[in-house]
């Protein structure tokens, strides 16, 4: 019999990035402020892990209020249409080490495709007060054309104004979801 556990994501702990080429020179930085996710682990490590993770559109932050209503709007990721993002993992192998990939479903802006992430595990530790966290670092890159996100505009000098692939960071902290057990009394 295996032991089933289910480790939730600490929202404290963890941020949500990505980043895209800007006028192809430099790269404009982002985060998402809202999330929810879980791991559920069969045994004592997360080879074979099933992931969940749900982000609030809504919740983008670029440090640029016009920029951020800009990429809420038709243009990026219609918030109002498709107010989240998900990701259903579909495998968690580990591929030496600290190292895994991640292969799962992204759906975001109503299109669903699949995408393969890095996965650095941080290790675990005990946070003083008797919870085990664990730590991920999550990367990857995705194609934002593929979800229907086209719009851009040209430069200048005929250049594209905006990178097509987005780079994705997420730094994860988990710990074990302690459920409370009520007793009902007749």
């Amino acid at each position: 019999m295996t032991n089933t556990t289910t480790w939730v994501i600490d929202p404290l702990h963890t941020e949500v990035l990505f980043k895209i080429k800007h006028l192809l020179i430099s790269n404009v930085t982002g985060s998402f402020n809202k999330f929810d996710g879980k791991i559920v682990t069969n045994g004592d490590d997360f080879n074979d892990a099933k992931v969940t993770f749900e982000i609030d559109v809504k919740s983008i932050d670029t440090n640029q209020a016009q920029r951020d209503e800009h990429l809420q709007n038709g243009d990026f990721f219609a918030a109002d249409l498709y107010p989240t993002i998900t990701f259903v993992s579909t495998s968690f192998v580990n591929t030496g080490g600290s190292d895994y990939k991640m292969g799962g479903n992204l759906t975001l802006r109503g299109v669903t495709k699949p995408i393969t992430l890095d996965v650095e595990y941080g290790g675990s530790q005990n946070s003083g007060q008797g919870v085990l966290k664990h730590g991920f670092e999550i990367t990857g890159i995705i194609n934002r054309m593929e979800f229907g996100m086209t719009w851009n505009i040209l430069t200048d000098t005929g250049g594209l104004g905006l990178g097509e692939n987005v780079k994705l960071i997420a730094n994860i902290q988990v710990s074990e979801l302690v459920e409370e057990h009520v007793e009902i009394k007749a």
